[in-house]
């Protein structure tokens, strides 16, 4: 055959492969299960890799009776052998072949990878003889899985033949070896791609309650049971009749959707981001309810599906490790019989036939055992989960007297307390303890601050509490000194229950905990905390990260609104609970200290810590404290200044910091900056410290944050000060994305010198800020719209300013515009807090009208509501351009 033929030839495979491809997605599109349409992709893949393999073996003159044909044989492996190839899946393909035919066989091989990724196919091809691939299965782990899913599909079967059975044989003669590997491999995979269901953007592949782990589940039967498929599984009588059909039904979900996702994309594609998730919502027809996005909905039948998943994968895992009687000896001469009922050993406590007997349809008993299981730090051991498991249907929801002691006596205690919360929550027990669990199960929570559900949620802000019990820091140490750690850890518990409603989830949470409190019997006493916990559960963060707390009134009306040391010790933990159970790196050193700092003052007020003298006292004696530390040349000036620096910077800075930042002051003349970077590592961040005078030029707050953000920096806090004789003193804590630790002095100078620069540029050109490329950055945003853009005032909290928070999509360059535009509408900023949530933005500024007085007029506050609206528009609107111009 020429090789104009030969290509003519490959190129009409190539467009059957397009035009079948065409077929199939038509059938998905009419509704055909997902399995059908995957079978309908093998089969036409089957057709296409025949044909190129016989064309192959024509040319190559070897389709004769003494040619390869006899010596060869091609095996589909991996999801292509199973059948279950997506789209645009890899095809997985080992030619086998026998010891005497290996240098016959590489032009075959050559050929093959060519014709076959020319076709259009994403090839993953081996060349082995069988007892290659045996050796390399049972020395790596993800070839033996793939082979565990191996077919014949042409060439010798006696090479197959051989190739399987020497394969199963092995499989068994090393069977305990190749579950361990198999399991170590699946757990890598988890953490590498998210360790919980409840991840809100999942890999439908790979996440744990995904297609990966039916297959797990497959390869554990292969190699415990020598059949990888459920229904031998079901006959074989290790897989229950339910289990076998929650494996069914969520194998055509999975499949579905994944050949839909990879339909539309036109090429792999297995992450389940924000856009598609609001895209297949809308396509399955997902129609939303009062408090429930479309998405929402759509997203908890995900999550709770893949919850099935997860959790019987999990039991069949722990079922198909049979222990040896050696260890079953081992363990029953170092346990021990607990009240008749129980047996702990060194790692497990398990129920007896007596305990096994009062644990069906007994509540309080279940609670007795995870109680127990707590207080002796042990695992509840499989074969009694599972017994608890199967009576959960039979439950009665109302509590006994010994159910709620024995429910609160768990939570009193954090040794492993989230893992038994959480073992409580799989089995559909928590949810008969406080019902609310049920509405929240599975919840997804479609923004960007949140990383998990709703109920994950929750469960991992009771273990981050937990964790608190090591922690050096300041909410360790406050931690540790909460006694009624029971009524932290079921605040905790509740927080966030209420959401998924139409109304304010905080509101909901109030009537979650009284009746919580009602069901647990709590006296009014322990009630009216957990009450005022769940309902108030922001409004420490709220204060500290979108208030000015150095404003001492603002800080006695918190510590009044708590109104008992204990109640701040918990709020204080909770709230640092709840902001490291968002996700990773949510709660920082810096948020940490600046929630400590508001924890300590709130204290002074309510503990009767205060200091002898009085705050205006306090003020005076740091301010004396800095005087024998300036020169006596100027010492007026001095005064003068120090009576004008602001309360929260007096407050923080050591003495000698104050007198060094007072002496470069003043050095300083008309017309001049400085700027000074220092890093601070207790909280991580980079302080900026800029000096100069009122008339330098038009805008210093905004030509500032622009300076700072052209830099990659993002900016935590700001305190902009005038102090007198027009000298401004501007404080900001930013953090450097570019050094994971302390920059180095060259880019505290750089940072620095951009600052001053910034100040003494003629006109006001804007600055120019580093974009960094993130792909779907648009369609993301755009699927994100759920998220409101607002401008709300607030004319209530402070005495002397107006304050303005702005809700808004964090964007490059949010700050200055923002900036800018309260500049150009003659307002003055005093103090600016910046809230990054992910990729929401919450700014907050302090400000008054250019005679330093608040803006009372509503005309005008309207007007300044449309015009910052307009402002960040426009900006969204310059990005779409810069993105789709790229």
């Amino acid at each position: 055959m020429s090789v104009s033929t030969l290509r003519t030839h490959v190129l009409a495979v190539k467009e059957r492969l397009a035009a079948g491809r065409e077929k199939i997605e038509a059938r998905h599109r009419k509704g055909s299960p997902g399995i059908q349409v995957c079978w309908a992709l093998s089969d036409l893949l089957d057709t296409l890799v025949l044909e190129l393999f016989e064309t192959a073996l024509s040319d190559l003159g070897q389709d004769g009776p003494d040619g390869l044909r006899g010596q060869v044989a091609l095996v589909p492996h991996g999801g292509y052998g199973r059948r279950d190839v997506a789209p645009y899946s890899d095809v997985d393909l080992m030619i086998l072949h026998t010891s005497a035919a290996r240098s016959q066989v590489v032009p075959l091989a050559e050929r093959m990878v060519r014709d076959l990724f020319d076709a259009g196919m994403n090839l993953g091809q081996s060349v082995r003889t069988p007892a290659e691939a045996c050796r390399l299965a049972r020395k790596d782990a993800t070839i033996c899985t793939s082979l565990v899913e191996a077919r014949y599909l042409a060439g010798s079967v006696k090479v197959y033949r051989k190739f399987a059975s020497t394969f199963q044989k092995q499989a068994r003669r090393h069977g305990w070896s190749l579950l361990r590997a198999l399991e170590k491999a699946r757990l890598d995979e988890r953490v590498q791609y998210g360790e919980t269901v409840y991840l809100l953007e999942p890999n439908v592949k790979r996440s744990p309650g995904g297609l990966r782990d039916i297959q797990l589940l497959r390869w554990i039967g292969f190699v415990r049971y020598e059949t990888p498929e459920p229904d031998g599984l079901r006959l074989r009588g290790v897989l229950s009749w339910e289990d076998y059909e929650a494996v069914r039904r969520a194998l055509e979900f999975l499949l579905r959707l994944r050949n839909e996702m990879h339909f539309h994309a036109r090429k792999s594609s297995d992450v389940l981001d924000r856009v598609e998730q609001v895209r297949l919502a809308e396509l399955f027809g997902y129609q939303g309810s009062e408090g429930l996005l479309p998405v929402e909905q759509f997203m908890r039948d995900y999550f709770r599906l893949t919850n099935d998943v997860s959790n019987l994968v999990s039991r069949f895992q722990k079922s198909a490790r049979r222990r040896s009687r050696l260890v079953e000896w081992l363990a029953m001469i170092f346990s021990h019989q607990f009240e008749q009922d129980f047996r702990v050993g060194p790692t497990h406590i398990t129920a007896n036939q007596r305990g096994l007997a009062k644990l069906r349809g007994n509540l309080a008993e279940i609670l007795r055992l995870a109680d127990y299981a707590n207080h002796d730090d042990k695992v509840i051991a499989h074969e009694t989960r599972e017994t608890i498991r199967a009576a959960v249907p039979e439950l009665d929801d109302t509590l006994s007297s010994e159910a709620q002691e024995r429910f609160l006596s768990l939570l009193s205690r954090p040794a492993r307390l989230g893992e038994l919360l959480r073992d409580l929550h799989s089995m559909g027990v928590l949810e008969k303890v406080i019902p609310a669990f049920r509405h929240a199960r599975c919840l997804l929570q479609f923004n960007e601050y949140h990383k998990y559900t709703v109920d994950e949620h929750c469960l991992r802000a009771v273990e981050q509490a937990a964790e608190f019990q090591r922690d050096t820091g300041p909410v360790g140490w406050v931690y540790r000194h909460i006694k009624r750690k029971w009524l932290l850890h079921l605040a905790l518990l509740l927080h966030d229950l209420g959401k998924g409603h139409a109304e304010d989830h905080s509101e909901v949470g109030l009537r979650i905990a009284d009746d919580t409190a009602r069901r647990l019997g709590l006296v009014e006493r322990d009630a009216e905390t957990l009450r005022f916990l769940v309902h108030k559960h922001l409004l420490m963060s709220y204060l500290a990260f979108r208030r000015d707390t150095s404003d001492e009134a603002l800080v006695v009306r918190f510590a009044v609104e708590v109104g008992s040391p204990e109640t701040l010790q918990m709020l204080f933990v909770l709230t640092a609970a709840d902001l490291a159970a968002v996700g990773p790196g949510v709660l920082n050193a810096w948020k940490v200290e600046v929630l400590a700092d508001l924890h300590r003052r709130a204290m002074q007020h309510l503990a009767g810590e205060a200091p002898a003298i009085s705050p205006r006292e306090h003020l005076q004696s740091l301010r004396d404290e800095v005087l024998p530390l300036v020169p006596e040349e100027g010492r007026s000036w001095f005064k003068t200044q120090l009576a004008a620096l602001p309360v929260s910077y007096l407050r923080a800075s050591r003495s000698g910091q104050v007198a060094e930042d007072l002496i470069r002051l003043r050095r300083l003349s008309r017309g001049d900056a400085i700027a000074l970077g220092r890093f601070q590592p207790e909280t991580g961040t980079v302080e900026y410290k800029v000096g100069t005078y009122e008339d330098i030029t038009p805008g210093v707050f905004h030509k500032l944050t622009g300076a700072l953000a052209g830099r990659g920096l993002r900016i935590l806090s700001a305190e902009i000060h005038t102090l007198a004789d027009g000298l401004v003193f501007d404080r900001f804590f930013v953090h450097d994305p570019d050094f994971s630790g302390e920059p180095p002095p060259a880019r505290l100078d750089e940072v620095s010198r951009a600052l001053v620069a910034s100040l003494k540029a003629s006109g006001s050109q804007p600055p120019t800020f580093r974009r960094l490329w993130r792909a779907g950055e648009q369609r993301r945003q755009s699927a994100l719209s759920p998220l409101p853009m607002q401008v709300r005032v607030d004319n209530a909290t402070s005495d002397r300013f107006t304050i303005i928070d702005v809700f808004a999509a964090d964007r490059t360059g949010l700050l200055y515009t923002i900036a800018r535009a309260l500049f150009q509408s003659g307002l003055s900023v005093s103090v600016a807090k910046i809230g990054t949530y992910l990729d929401q933005v919450v700014d907050v500024f302090y400000v008054t009208d250019q005679a330093g007085r608040k803006l009372e007029d509503e005309r005008r506050l309207g007007e300044l509501r449309d015009r910052l609206l307009w402002e960040i528009e426009q900006l969204e609107r310059q990005e779409a351009a810069a993105v789709g111009a790229r």
